[in-house]
């Protein structure tokens, strides 16, 4: 596949390292206005750093954006003349929706939208993907693309805002969650290297078990609550100070806002 990313900013470069990382690719353009931060990237075979767009689309077949909301409409309206039948276009762009991109270059091509989060870097994201009508016939491509870099789900359009707060925001979330438990572990007296090697790996068995197993989260609680143990203990004490209330609350808070910028 010859593939172009247009925007080489924190989540264009978290695609590359997982292309790169999963050899799924036959060139590999990486576009950015300032070539100056991934000139680095030129060190990989197939692996070109450009600070002109029309050069990537020109040269590439599957088009990957992942620019900020305000310059997208820009870059369409640079490249759409270039665009040819061969083309499949994955926007990672948030709140820019199909039928805003059809407006610019039009229905006829394949248009795909996907949301994948930071954790391609190291190909564990979690990508969800929506398409236009035309896009259909293509978006098995987005698939086998994204499923090298982790899963990927295919859901419908309306949902697309959801499974950011949920996927992209939610790494953050999930990211400050094992901060909180390392300086927990701090405080019951581990250094700060063991506490964070404590809060990783407990963070990932957790995770783990239940891909592996399909079970409900209750499920393995129970498992390690026993009756007057320290486990069910804490989990009351972090209920009781509104751990589950707290996230569902800031979920939704991200979701709101994440609607307002889709509506500007």
């Amino acid at each position: 596949m010859k593939i172009a990313i247009i925007g080489a900013g924190n989540l264009g470069v978290s695609i590359a390292k997982g292309l790169i990382f999963s050899n799924a690719f036959t060139t590999l353009y990486l576009s950015k206005r300032k070539i100056e931060d991934i000139l680095d990237f030129e060190e990989y075979a197939k692996v070109h750093v450009t600070s002109d767009n029309l050069e990537a689309v020109k040269n590439s077949d599957i088009l990957i954006f992942a620019v900020q909301p305000t310059q997208f409409e820009r870059i369409l309206e640079e490249i759409k003349d270039e665009l040819t039948d061969k083309h499949v276009l994955i926007s990672t762009v948030t709140g820019f929706k199909i039928p805003r991109i059809e407006a610019i270059i039009g229905q006829d091509h394949y248009i795909i939208r996907s949301m994948p989060n930071t954790a391609i870097a190291v190909g564990k994201s979690m990508t969800c993907l929506c398409s236009n009508e035309a896009g259909e016939k293509r978006i098995k491509i987005a698939e086998a693309i994204f499923n090298r870099l982790g899963t990927s789900i295919i859901i419908p359009e309306n949902k697309m805002q959801a499974a950011t707060v949920i996927c992209a925001s939610g790494v953050a979330f999930w990211m400050r969650l094992i901060r909180a438990t390392t300086q927990g572990a701090v405080q019951l007296g581990f250094d700060a290297k063991d506490a964070q090697e404590l809060s990783m790996q407990t963070c990932l068995g957790a995770a783990s078990l239940l891909i592996e197993s399909g079970k409900h989260p209750e499920e393995e609680i129970d498992k390690v609550t026993t009756p007057r143990g320290c486990t069910i203990e804490g989990l009351n004490e972090m209920e009781h100070n509104g751990l589950s209330s707290s996230l569902i609350k800031g979920i939704q808070a991200s979701f709101k806002k994440i609607n307002t910028i889709s509506d500007q």
